[in-house]
């Protein structure tokens, strides 16, 4: 049997505490959160919320639903077609990369095909196999097509002209 990814759903905002409770098990865990940028006067403060509200990524093999299920807080798996969801593991990676290089995320709902490829948009020179993602001027969006969802991020250049961005095994140039 190989560990998967799955998609726990927990009790609303217990999504910090089932990821600890998840760690101390020693069970493999991911709990994506978006850090935002809030400016109140004249401060700029950072906040952490989570990317996915009452969603926890785990990886396991399905001898362990169990044990997972008794953590408290945790209220069922997400299921498709009547089988628990299973996330590709380039998902996760792509997903873990983009929270750490970006803040100010935000989700869309795909209306992509799993097997689309990425295009080039406004004369950006960039492509990539897999999943879609799109550059236009300071925007970087990345699609998850087993979670359904678009990443939006703007991206802070600091040279117009030629911009690193890494998503997991893949480094990107933009060049405007």
């Amino acid at each position: 049997m190989q560990k998967n990814w799955y998609i726990l759903y927990t009790k609303p905002k217990m999504e910090k505490k089932v990821a600890a409770s998840l760690s101390k098990r020693k069970i493999e865990n991911f709990f994506p959160v978006n850090s935002q940028q809030i400016s109140s006067y004249s401060k700029v403060r950072t906040s952490h919320v989570p990317l996915f509200q009452s969603y926890i990524f785990v990886k396991i093999m399905e001898n362990e639903f169990e044990k997972v299920r008794s953590v408290f807080g945790v209220l069922n798996f997400v299921y498709w077609k009547g089988k628990p969801a299973i996330i590709q593991e380039e998902e996760i990676e792509v997903l873990k990369d983009f929270t750490t290089d970006h803040q100010n995320i935000k989700l869309e709902k795909s209306k992509v095909n799993i097997n689309d490829v990425a295009k080039v948009i406004d004369g950006s020179k960039y492509s990539m196999s897999g999943n879609v993602l799109t550059v236009k001027n300071t925007t970087v969006k990345v699609n998850l097509p087993s979670l359904g969802f678009t990443l939006v991020a703007n991206v802070d250049t600091e040279s117009p002209l030629h911009t690193e961005i890494s998503f997991g095994k893949r480094d990107l140039i933009l060049q405007s």
